[in-house]
């Protein structure tokens, strides 16, 4: 049976959860955000959908919903940020989202964040949302999924929990199973790395033939792109119109941003952003949920740090020994993927991330480091003797 939902979007962001559910079908009754240059991209990109700007001022949502979807902040959940967990200022606001069902009981939710938030408290981020679940007497099953299953070259892992009063959730989330494909190279190979240029102290994003997961913030503490080592040793930085592909959107999604804000902001709503292929598949599986597959299954233990999928449909909470790739779209290599112009790395950007990796206690691939100091040379920077750790 082909059911189209109703959605009602909270915290929307610059729309990624409502295109692919419109790709799959679906139509949206009520947009709720409160980011003003997010909300100039919904304006602009959704203006035929009525809005609400705060979500705690919202009394009730719209009747005909029968979808909430909700990519809830994550800024107190993700590694990056304060790490307050569930009781943070912000990704508290979930409890808005619970006020809201319990007031209309809508059939089916859908959330979406970071899969940090399964270890940050032992699990409390996510006890809190399934304990809150069941005594809605909601049946929920949760998986995190890599955008690189998609066919998009960037290693993007969120967790997508379904819930629903009356259905098997399962039937969304485990239906399919194509097991993850890793990719392996080595710096001077022919594919591309991609990297974070703010990073190199504590940790690296680092990616195979993709960019690491696209962001908000960095820990610079400003929104930045991404770098990438190109096949012939140069160091770029993508073009904003690719990093929205990279999302699955259409280039200049957020361009309509640079009405409020500053164009370097966009990163920030790129990165914050729900793949878009990924919403789709989800989509496209609420409409026609599929036979649950056959995955090794057992009881989930409490007070622990939670696995990257599980489920709860009556009889206790189960992990699962599912993957992250519940499909395989033909992939897209990264350096063919780049469409606009790139910009080589600067060389104080390459000179500042070079001296706090070569006295980080981190591995880097063999071969790494030599190509940043030859970056950092054709870029007129002084290539200092490596320096000895302290």
């Amino acid at each position: 049976m082909q059911l189209a939902h109703t959605i009602t979007g909270l915290f929307a962001g610059v729309g990624g959860l409502e295109s692919g559910l419109h790709g799959a079908g679906h139509e949206t009754a009520l947009l709720c955000e409160n980011d003003r240059a997010a909300v100039a991209v919904l304006r602009n990109r959704f203006a035929e959908i009525p809005f609400h700007d705060d979500v705690c001022t919202l009394k009730r949502l719209p009747a005909e919903t029968t979808l909430l979807a909700a990519g809830f902040p994550c800024q107190d959940l993700s590694q990056a940020g304060k790490t307050l967990g569930i009781a943070g200022a912000r990704s508290g606001l979930v409890g808005e989202v619970f006020r809201l069902i319990e007031r209309h009981k809508t059939p089916w939710v859908l959330l979406e964040n970071v899969p940090f938030m399964l270890q940050l408290g032992r699990g409390e981020a996510m006890n809190v949302i399934t304990t809150t679940l069941e005594a809605l007497k909601y049946r929920w099953a949760y998986r995190v999924v890599d955008t690189r299953s998609f066919g998009l070259p960037q290693r993007r892992r969120r967790v997508y929990l379904v819930a629903s009063l009356r259905e098997d959730p399962r039937g969304v989330l485990f239906a399919d199973e194509a097991g993850p494909v890793e990719a392996t190279a080595h710096v001077g190979d022919a594919v591309a790395f991609g990297f974070y240029w703010t990073e190199g102290t504590r940790g690296l994003g680092w990616a195979v033939d993709a960019i690491p997961t696209l962001k908000g913030g960095s820990s610079l503490g400003i929104p930045s792109s991404p770098a990438i080592l190109l096949s012939n040793g140069e160091i770029v930085t993508p073009n904003i119109r690719d990093a929205e592909r990279l999302q699955g959107f259409s280039a200049d999604w957020t361009q309509p941003a640079e009405a409020v804000v500053r164009k370097g902001h966009r990163w920030k709503l790129v990165g914050n952003a729900v793949s878009v292929p990924v919403a789709r598949w989800i989509g496209r599986r609420l409409r026609q949920p599929g036979r649950v597959l056959d995955f090794e299954t057992a009881p989930l233990e409490s007070h622990t740090r939670w696995p990257t999928a599980a489920w709860n449909v009556g009889a206790g909470r189960f992990k699962v020994l599912a993957s992250e790739w519940p499909v395989r779209r033909k992939y897209q290599p990264l350096q063919p993927f780049l469409r606009s112009p790139t910009a080589p790395l600067s060389a104080k950007a390459t000179a500042g991330f070079l001296g706090r990796a070569e006295v980080a206690p981190l591995n880097f691939a063999d071969g790494f480091l030599d190509a940043i100091r030859a970056h950092l040379k054709r870029m007129g920077g002084t290539v200092r003797p490596p320096q000895t750790p302290q």
